[in-house]
């Protein structure tokens, strides 16, 4: 397959891939939320189980959610490996 042959991949692909992993959702105002992806549709509005709001570049709890409806329309970008990215920091 040539490089102008190559197939884009949906990004909605990899977020319905992510299903009942704990991402990270960043928010255009900042606002930073880790939870379990328990949802997303094809807005990217995304439910977020045991989701928790941190403090925005730590993950220092600033509130408790439980269960979070997020609009698609408010997100700046979505870590889907944030969990494992974590525990390679910790034990690297």
């Amino acid at each position: 397959m040539t490089a102008s042959q190559t197939r884009l991949e949906s990004p909605l692909k990899y977020l319905r891939s992510a299903v009942n992993r704990v991402v990270l959702v960043k928010l255009k105002d900042g606002t930073e939320y880790i939870g379990k992806l328990k949802l997303s549709d094809n807005t990217m509005n995304l439910i977020l189980e045991e989701c928790v709001e941190v403090k925005e570049g730590t993950e220092e709890p600033i509130a408790n959610y439980g269960t979070a409806l997020i609009r698609g329309s408010n997100i700046l970008f979505v870590s889907l490996d944030y969990h494992q990215a974590k525990l390679k920091d910790i034990y690297s």
